[in-house]
C-alpha cells in the first residue's frame, strides 16, 4: 500500500503553523498529567497536584533540549562541527530518544532535589506514563512520513508501505524514498511496542507498591529490548550506516546499556528489599 500522505500541518496562519507532530507531544503530556492526577490520590503516593504540574514543565524542557542535543551529537555530529548553529535549527527536524531520556533524567534530579524527594521515588512514579508520550511521538513520526523501515522481505506483507515521492499529492513531503520500495512501517511497530505494550506492562506492574527502583529498572529493560528489536525493521541512519560488520545500528548500540542497567536495577531493587526485610 502507499503511504497516506497526511499533511503534517493542521492549520497555518501566516508564518505560524500547528503541526500534528507537536500536537502528539502535547497529547502525550496531557495524558501524563491526567493519569498522574489519578494516581496521586493513592495513599502510598507522596505527590500533590502542584508538584505534578511543575514536573511536567521540567520534563518538557528535558525532552526537548535533551532530544535535540542528543540528535545532533549522536547522529549528526559532523554537521554540527561544520556549523554549530545547526543545533538551534529545530525547524529542520531531528530529535533523539536517548538524548531526550538523558534530559528527563536530569529533570528527575533537579525536581527531586527541589522537592526533597528521593530520586527513584520520582522516577518510579513517572516511568509508567512515559510510554504514552513515546507512542504519541511515533504516531507523529508516521504522520510526517519519517523514520520509516527497511525494505520488506515478503512483498505480500499486507501492511508494507511505499513512502514514495509524490510532488502532486504531497508537495511538503521531503523525507520520501526515491526508490519507492515496499517498507516496514516501523513507526507503527514502535508506537505499539514502546507505547501501548510498554505502558500496559509498567502501569499494571506499578498498581501495587513495588521496591524502590524496580519500576524504573523495568522501564529501561523493556524499552531497550523493544527498541533493539524494532531496529532490525527500521531503516538505519544514512549518515551513519551500520556498525560491527554491518549488523548493528546506532539505536541498538545506545539501547544495549539500557537493557543491562535496567535488568541490574530491577534485580538489585528486589535483593535490597529482601535484605531489609531480613534485617528487620
Amino acid at each position: 500500500m502507499d503511504f497516506p500522505y497526511i499533511d503534517p500541518v493542521i492549520v497555518s496562519i501566516g508564518p505560524l503553523a500547528i503541526r500534528w507532530y507537536g500536537l502528539t507531544y502535547l497529547a502525550g503530556l496531557a495524558a501524563v498529567y491526567f493519569l498522574g492526577s489519578y494516581r496521586i490520590k493513592r495513599p502510598d503516593v507522596n505527590w500533590n497536584q502542584e508538584e505534578l504540574s511543575d514536573f511536567i514543565f521540567y520534563a518538557f524542557l528535558g525532552v526537548f533540549l535533551g532530544g535535540r542535543i542528543g540528535y545532533v551529537l549522536f547522529y549528526n555530529f559532523p554537521v554540527f562541527l561544520d556549523n554549530p548553529l545547526y543545533l538551534f535549527k529545530v525547524w529542520e527536524g531531528g530529535m533523539a530518544f536517548h538524548g531526550g531520556l538523558l534530559g528527563v533524567l536530569i529533570a528527575f534530579y533537579y525536581f527531586a532535589k527541589k522537592t526533597k524527594k528521593r530520586y527513584f521515588e520520582v522516577a518510579d512514579f513517572i516511568a509508567p506514563f512515559v510510554p504514552i508520550g513515546l507512542g504519541m511521538g511515533r504516531i507523529g513520526n508516521f504522520i510526517n512520513g519519517e523514520l520509516w523501515g527497511r525494505p520488506v522481505a515478503d512483498p505480500e506483507l499486507p501492511w508494507a508501505m511505499r513512502f514514495a515521492c509524490d510532488p502532486i499529492k504531497a508537495p511538503w513531503y521531503h523525507g520520501c524514498d526515491p526508490e519507492a520500495l515496499l517498507r516496514h512501517p516501523s513507526q507503527i511497530y514502535q508506537a505499539l511496542l514502546e507505547g501501548l505494550v510498554l505502558f500496559l506492562i509498567l502501569y499494571l506492574f506499578s498498581m501495587k507498591k513495588r521496591p524502590l527502583m524496580s519500576v524504573s529498572g523495568l522501564f529501561l529493560f523493556f524499552y531497550g529490548s523493544f527498541r533493539f528489536f524494532v531496529e532490525y525493521f527500521r531503516q538505519w541512519d544514512s549518515q551513519l550506516g551500520l556498525f560491527w560488520g554491518g549488523s548493528v545500528s546506532m539505536g541498538q548500540i545506545l539501547s544495549l546499556p539500557m537493557i543491562i542497567i535496567g535488568l541490574a536495577m530491577f534485580i538489585w531493587a528486589y535483593r535490597r528489599e529482601a535484605k531489609q526485610k531480613a534485617a528487620s
